[in-house]
């Protein structure tokens, strides 16, 4: 953990290296969508991202993420998200310490998430599929 921190420089943080927008992250060709929020959130307002075929959708609370890392593919681009980036960065930073190599923070957390989810930019993607 050590090393993870001393490779969060202002350069690091200067250049948005540890963050991704969701239309960039939804272009990924191999990408996990990880929830870091609560069950009862998830099961509240959930995201499945059935018509992103390029992109899978988790949801592992944060408090469960050690006893579920294995569900977590390291060969895969991950991207963090919960409302507020909190538990989105103490995520990153722990999957970091464990050899993740392609972690982010989804820019703008949920919120930004769902915008880019609106109707016409998932007609977009879903004809772009067919």
């Amino acid at each position: 953990m050590e090393q993870i921190l001393k490779s969060l420089t202002i350069d690091f943080f200067g250049k948005g290296k540890h963050k991704i927008s969701p239309e960039k992250f939804f272009e990924i060709e191999n990408g996990i969508l990880l929830d870091v929020r609560s069950k009862e959130e998830a099961g509240s307002i959930s995201i499945k991202m059935e018509y992103h075929f390029n992109v899978e959708s988790i949801n592992i609370p944060i408090d469960e993420i050690p006893d579920r890392i294995d569900e977590i593919p390291k060969e895969k681009s991950v991207a963090v998200f919960c409302p507020a980036n909190v538990r989105s960065a103490i995520v990153y930073a722990y999957l970091l310490s464990k050899g993740f190599p392609d972690v982010r923070i989804v820019e703008g957390g949920y919120s930004a998430l769902t915008e880019a989810l609106k109707p016409g930019k998932v007609l977009k993607v879903s004809q772009k599929e067919k």
